[in-house]
C-alpha cells in the first residue's frame, strides 16, 4: 500500500558458522547475546572472530507478514539455513530467525522500482507539490531526506511485538544497509551519493550505535581512483558511486559488493564493441 507510506525493509540472511559450531558468545537460551563488530578487516562476536556466509532472502518478510499465506515456508527457510551453518535474519522474522541463532541484515530502502525504491520516494514529495527533477532527486531533496529519515526511525525503533525488543536493541540484527544497490547518474562524480552516504550513515547511528552500517554497493570505483575505475569497471562504465571514498565515510562499518559476472562482461563487451 504505498499511499500508507510504509516501504518494507529487505532481508539479507548472513550465515555464521563459526557461531553455530562453536557456540561461544551464547546466551542464556543458547543465541548470541552479543552484537557484530567490525575489527580491521574481520568481524567479531564478544572480541572472538566471527566467519559468515550469507543469502538474499527479499521475499521472506512477505511470506511472513500474511498470516493466511504459509508462514511454515519462512520458518522452513530459516531452520533449513540453521541446519547448514547458518547463523544470521520484522517482528515474525526476526523472532523466528532468533530462535535458530540466525542473524539478519536489514536493508532500509531499494534504489531501484521493486519493493518501494527511491521513485516511490520522489511521487511521495511531487504528490505533496514538490518539484523534483529526476529519481535521483531523493539523494537531495530535503522532502524525500526526511520521508526516508521518518522511516529508518520508525524501523529502528519498532519495538518487536513478539519478542518485546527493539530493533535496535536487537542483536538477531547484524547491520543496517542504508540502500540495495545506490545509484546516481545525474552525478557520475559521485559528490551527490557521497554526502547523502554521510548524512544517512550518521543519521542511522544517532539512533542506534549498537549496530554496524553499510551501504549496500555493488562495488563501482569513481572518481578518487581513475586508474582503477577505467582497469576494473567493466567498460570504464561508472553509476556515481565511488567504492573508496563512500565506504571511508566514518560512520559506515564495513564495505560490501553485490557481483553479476554474466552482466558486468556482457557491458564491457558491449563497450568494447561500441564505445561509450
Amino acid at each position: 500500500m504505498a499511499s500508507k507510506r510504509v516501504i518494507l525493509s529487505s532481508l539479507a540472511m548472513v550465515a555464521a558458522a563459526a557461531f553455530v559450531q562453536t557456540g561461544h558468545v551464547a546466551g542464556e537460551d543458547g543465541r548470541s547475546s552479543a552484537f557484530a563488530r567490525a575489527n580491521g578487516t574481520r568481524f567479531t562476536l564478544a572480541g572472538r572472530p566471527f566467519y559468515s556466509n550469507g543469502f538474499n532472502a527479499y521475499w521472506l518478510m512477505y511470506m511472513a507478514s500474511d498470516p493466511a499465506a504459509d508462514r511454515s515456508k519462512a520458518t522452513a527457510a530459516l531452520e533449513e539455513a540453521a541446519r547448514l551453518g547458518a547463523t544470521l535474519g520484522l517482528d515474525y522474522v526476526i523472532a523466528e530467525a532468533k530462535k535458530d541463532g540466525v542473524h539478519l541484515i536489514l536493508s532500509l530502502v531499494n534504489n531501484w522500482d521493486a519493493y518501494g525504491g527511491k521513485k516511490q520516494y520522489v511521487q511521495w514529495a511531487r504528490d505533496e507539490g514538490h518539484y523534483l527533477n529526476s529519481d535521483d532527486d531523493f539523494f537531495t531533496s530535503s522532502v524525500t531526506k526526511g520521508f526516508y529519515k521518518n522511516h529508518v526511525k520508525a524501523v529502528l525503533t519498532r519495538v518487536n511485538k513478539l519478542t518485546g525488543v527493539a530493533y535496535r536493541d536487537e542483536p538477531t540484527i547484524f547491520a543496517w544497509e542504508l540502500m540495495n544497490e545506490p545509484r546516481c547518474q545525474s552525478d557520475l562524480a559521485g559528490k551527490t551519493l557521497q554526502a547523502w552516504i554521510t548524512e544517512m550513515a550518521g543519521y542511522v547511528k544517532s539512533l542506534d550505535p549498537n549496530h554496524m552500517v553499510e551501504i549496500g554497493l555493488e562495488g563501482f570505483y569513481g572518481e578518487s581512483t581513475p586508474n582503477r575505475t577505467r582497469q576494473f569497471n567493466p567498460g570504464s562504465y561508472t553509476v556515481g558511486t565511488d567504492f573508496i571514498s563512500n565506504n571511508l565515510v566514518p560512520d559506515i562499518d564495513f564495505a560490501t559488493i553485490h557481483s553479476y559476472p554474466d552482466q558486468w562482461l556482457l557491458t564491457y563487451l558491449f563497450v568494447q564493441t561500441n564505445g561509450n
